[in-house]
């Protein structure tokens, strides 16, 4: 190691606590710092991402709600975070399934979990089980290498089980201030636009422009066919642009959800299995059969 380092924890760091004030109170966390990024897993919640800070400056959404270590209802729970993987039983709204599905309540066990030379690593995993049911394991793992401005995830959904089973899966990436702001725009190749509401089919044209928070103003939501498995958020005041790619094979689909309300301004970016709403269809895994999903979430300086 370089002399004029006395501990490697001067470069980059890996530390796991747990939550102790407030609705907080319980949550575990690994708190990966690689020396250019920071993000915080969530490892009582399926090892999502809590929030990712590029060279010190937040780049996630958070919403009012804060995380919670409760069972409350979606509205009152979700957190938004970096990252907020929905499925495998339900995605989107739809009768008889908690909104965007039960993975993320699942807890984590983490496997490995180490800072080096390389990077910072950490795998995990959790279980959807039934007596007489579903048996099925999601692997996931992080990594990040030294002083890099990307880190990858690489999720394997096995059917460990004698029987096919259902799934679907998104994953909900959100980006919050400063990183989204007024004057960034979203850059992507989409081929196709499908507005979900009228009053998205009304703003579609400045669909890709970010402008300041408006009180009370409604969501919009997009379905995006894209020509590349990649999108970016530029924002040339703050000097940074945020990009997200992922594994088009096995997220064929895509949704932009953009609110510009004031006190919930967010920009959801979703690649998942499946459409939403009335599209809405399950993928099926064989018995001992295994699917791979990846992402690489990172911002650069521009």
């Amino acid at each position: 190691m370089d002399g004029r380092i006395a501990n490697f924890a001067q470069i980059a760091s890996l530390r796991r606590y747990e939550m102790t004030e407030g609705k907080e109170r319980g949550l575990r966390v690994l708190d990966c710092d690689n020396g250019r990024i920071r993000f915080l897993l969530n490892e009582s919640n399926a090892l999502d991402i809590m929030q990712l800070y590029h060279e010190g400056q937040n780049v996630s959404f958070i919403s009012k709600n804060g995380f919670t270590a409760r069972e409350t209802p979606f509205a009152n729970r979700f957190e938004g975070g970096m990252l907020y993987t929905c499925g495998l039983d339900s995605v989107g709204a739809r009768e008889g399934y908690e909104l965007h599905g039960s993975h993320h309540n699942a807890p984590a066990r983490v496997t490995r979990a180490e800072c080096s030379q390389a990077g910072v690593l950490v795998e995990a995993e959790t279980e959807e089980t039934e007596l007489f049911g579903k048996a099925l394991r999601f692997r996931r793992r992080v990594f990040s290498a030294i002083g890099a401005n990307v880190l990858e995830i690489s999720d394997t959904l096995e059917n460990f089980g004698a029987r096919a089973e259902n799934y679907c899966l998104l994953y909900h990436v959100n980006v919050g201030y400063p990183m989204l702001d007024e004057g960034a725009e979203l850059v992507d190749d989409a081929e196709e636009v499908i507005p979900r509401t009228a009053w998205a089919e009304k703003h579609m044209k400045d669909r890709r422009k970010m402008t300041a928070p408006v009180p009370n103003q409604e969501e919009m939501c997009y379905f995006l066919r894209l020509k590349t498995p990649e999108v970016s958020l530029v924002n040339k005041a703050l000097g940074k642009r945020f990009t997200l790619a992922w594994s088009g094979d096995t997220l064929p689909h895509f949704v932009e959800w953009k609110s510009m309300a004031a006190g919930d301004y967010a920009l959801g970016l979703e690649p998942c299995t499946c459409p939403l709403d009335g599209g809405f269809y399950y993928r099926s895994l064989a018995a001992g059969e295994s699917v791979r999903f990846s992402l690489r979430i990172g911002a650069e300086t521009l």
